[in-house]
């Protein structure tokens, strides 16, 4: 019979922050914690209400409100509330309401502070959670309206009139720029706001005519707000007012105009909400429309000062959504599957290291009663999924490693020949291969088909030196962009000239080395900073090794996602290749720096274990 507190320990420790949690740690706090469950509509914590401790949603999901129950968030599994209230004076900023049954892992707030106190890794996660004048409950490194000002969501351009336009011109500018609010100037000062709300009570509901100046109707002197409050302030203010409309004042000059359709907007680009949408999603394209907000949820972390494995997993953690809700609606269209199967992902995918341009890389371990028959079952499933993965915007696998080639959708017992054979005879298809195919990481269906395969291939790999020099001589052939006297090595023609590539030279070369290290440690982790600090605990490198290399990764990894964030708010596509004249002279030095730590760290690997001759 299992015991309760080891099984809500084991629970908290699946989630960041807490899985990084040293084993006196989880000693200490395991025999504290508590479940909580709470059916749909139940009030979990009311805003200004004492809180009992830090939440982490174990199942079910939430509804994070303001006292005026506007809706500022959706917190989903893994994430974290009340640590802002608990941080400040103990009582919580917003009301957190259940929207379907749900199971919270409590930790009481004396235990939650100790813990502050005793690790230098959990004070580091939650410091950003640390409350600001107007900030709001919703987790370290939060997005949407408590991480963006109202500057990164207003409409930049207010239409205006003066008082004297007549109420049918105004009208007429509301169509013609489809809005629904208009400010009223008299010279440089703001007089006044007209809504279509006003057009509806004030001039048909009162009979006036078109002709009626707008001064006799519009909302004289009206509250503003400053460009450099939160959302979560403009979202609070606005209920508070009443009002659907708020002008936007620096100085005493307007400078634009925010609405609550402009904060529904942006608190809807959350993981939890965009998974949650998946989950009721029928069709491959409601998905895709949901995915249509990832670059805002990209570009919004990023502006919040989220880690970069924080913003890559919440991003995989979408894509990890889709494909179950895929394979859902597949077993619905064909029926349920002939044998049991396992549907995992490779690539950043497997290692939770998405970004906002990602292709597929899947494959189907079936069970080895698996008959050919039953081939064209399982060939449909994976046509399914992987076109509607490709309509969601993840592009078919240019090397074709995906479910849909017979090559990869295969019984337990071929998994184990390929991976046999590939270490037998290490060529450059098989490294490849190999390479590939350590980042698996199982998605859906029967986990027991995954069991103690990774484990046994590990093993079977780092036993065969040749194999192991020949990965490290593969791994190797992705260098870092630095010229002989640490330049930048710039791409010199085509359509990317003068630029260089952020993921294949910059992000691939650590990716590539944390591969090695899980070899040579046999570590079953497949999250590149996983594996090095896995490395540095099992003495595969040294510990400044691993703590250079993970602050270079940390680095290469921010400027990939900045350059990508910065894409998206000027309109255009994310990509991997950046000018390095775009950034700061400071800002260049500490790229080539980390740069320079992953090419020490590639010689270092090289030496240490040569290569084939």
């Amino acid at each position: 019979m299992s015991d309760p507190r080891t099984d809500l320990l084991e629970a908290l420790t699946r989630h960041a922050p807490f899985d990084a949690l040293p084993d006196a740690l989880r000693r200490d706090i395991g025999p504290h914690l508590a479940m909580v469950e709470i059916a749909t509509g139940d009030v979990l914590f009311q805003k200004g209400g004492p809180l009992a401790g830090l939440y982490v949603v174990e199942s079910g999901a939430l509804d994070i409100e303001t006292g005026h129950a506007d809706l500022v968030s959706r917190r989903g599994v893994g994430d974290i509330m009340g640590e802002r209230g608990l941080l400040r004076d103990g009582n919580a900023m917003l009301t957190a309401r259940a929207v379907e049954p749900s199971r919270l892992i409590v930790i009481p707030k004396d235990r939650f502070l100790d813990l502050m106190e005793r690790s230098d890794e959990i004070a580091e996660w939650f410091e950003r959670a640390r409350p600001s004048a107007g900030g709001g409950d919703d987790g370290p490194y939060a997005t949407g309206l408590t991480a963006l000002q109202v500057s990164d969501m207003m409409a930049q351009t207010p239409i205006t009139c003066s008082p004297e336009t007549t109420i049918t011109d105004v009208a007429r500018l509301m169509r013609d720029h489809v809005i629904s609010s208009v400010v009223v100037m008299q010279g440089e000062r703001l007089a006044g706001i007209i809504t279509a709300h006003d057009l509806t009570n004030k001039v048909l509901a009162e009979g006036l005519t078109g002709a009626v100046p707008v001064a006799r109707i519009m909302t004289p002197d009206p509250v503003t707000i400053a460009p450099n409050q939160l959302g979560l302030d403009a979202l609070m203010k606005l209920s508070e007012l009443g009002v659907n409309h708020l002008p936007v004042a620096q100085n005493g000059r307007v400078v634009g105009m925010i609405g609550k359709t402009d904060l529904f907007r942006q608190q809807a680009a959350t993981a939890s909400h965009m998974v949650a949408d998946i989950a009721h999603a029928d069709t491959p394209e409601a998905m895709a429309q949901v995915m249509e907000r990832v670059p805002s949820l990209l570009a919004q972390l990023v502006h919040a000062g989220a880690r970069p494995q924080s913003i890559t997993r919440r991003i995989t953690d979408i894509t990890d959504a889709i494909t179950r809700r895929l394979l859902h609606l597949a077993e619905a269209e064909l029926g349920a599957p002939p044998v049991r199967y396992l549907w995992a992902a490779c690539g950043s995918q497997g290692r939770r290291e998405q970004t906002g341009v990602s292709d597929q890389d899947n494959c189907l371990i079936l069970d080895d009663a698996v008959r050919p028959e039953h081939d064209a079952y399982f060939a449909a499933l994976a046509r399914f999924v992987s076109d509607g993965l490709d309509a969601c915007g993840f592009v078919y696998c240019p090397g074709d490693m995906m479910a849909t080639n017979p090559k990869w959708r295969q019984p337990r017992r071929v998994w184990r020949e390929y991976f046999a054979g590939w270490i037998r005879q290490p060529d450059t298809e098989a490294q490849m291969l190999a390479s590939v195919m350590f980042d698996l990481r199982p998605i859906a269906g029967e986990a027991s088909l995954f069991d103690d395969l990774q484990n046994e291939v590990l093993t079977q790999a780092r036993k065969n030196s040749i194999f192991v020099a020949h990965m490290i001589s593969n791994s190797l052939k992705h260098t870092v962009p630095l010229s002989l006297f640490r330049g930048f090595a710039l791409i010199r023609s085509g359509e990317h000239k003068n630029t260089i590539d952020l993921k294949h030279s910059g992000v691939v070369p650590v990716v590539d080395l944390g591969r090695i290290y899980a070899l040579l440690g046999e570590l079953e982790v497949a999250g590149t900073r996983e594996r090095i600090e896995g490395a540095r605990a099992g003495g595969v490198i040294s510990d400044s090794g691993a703590r250079d290399l993970l602050d270079a990764y940390d680095l290469i990894a921010e400027t990939r996602l900045r350059h990508q964030a910065s894409q998206i708010r000027a309109g255009r596509a994310p990509d991997n290749f950046m000018a390095p004249s775009d950034l700061s002279e400071l800002e260049r030095t500490h790229l080539r720096d980390a740069f320079m730590v992953v090419k020490t760290m590639q010689s270092a690997l090289q030496q240490g274990r040569g290569t084939p001759g």
